[in-house]
């Protein structure tokens, strides 16, 4: 069963990332509107809403992906502890600068910063179970 925790882990956090991104890059405004956020029909705005969308979805797949190739599963963990963590605490400065947002966003804070830890413990527990294996002690 442990074998496939981060499997699973990592076909989760890519789908989400995955789903996010395509609604931000695909659907900002209908997206958006889920959290009480209105955009405007400005196209530098838009542009600047979609970016991150497109870097999110592409993110998402090369975490999925990670998922399934083994070679590529501790950079997708990394992407997850950093992407998602600098995601979650750039919110936690937003809510001790702007106030609490809508709900909706702050259970992505929730979700962001839990993704980000279980992320790094993986990573621990990859690096002692090699480091381990390296010294001949079989886990």
């Amino acid at each position: 069963m442990k074998r496939f925790i981060t499997p699973l882990f990592l076909a989760a956090a890519g789908g989400i990332a995955i789903v996010i991104g395509a609604a931000i890059l695909f659907i900002p405004r209908a997206f958006f509107a889920t959290s009480q956020i209105i955009l405007e029909s400005n196209p530098s705005l838009m542009s600047e809403i979609r970016a991150p969308g497109g870097l999110l979805l592409v993110a998402g797949l090369f975490i999925l992906a990670g998922g399934f190739v083994r070679r590529l599963t501790e950079p997708a963990l990394m992407i997850v502890a950093i992407g998602f963590g600098a995601y979650g605490g750039a919110r936690l400065i937003s809510i001790a600068v702007d106030g609490l947002p809508s709900g909706s966003l702050v259970f992505a804070t929730i979700l962001e910063l839990a993704c980000a830890v279980l992320a790094t413990i993986l990573i621990v527990r990859r690096q002692n179970t090699a480091t381990h294996r390296h010294d001949g002690v079989s886990i």
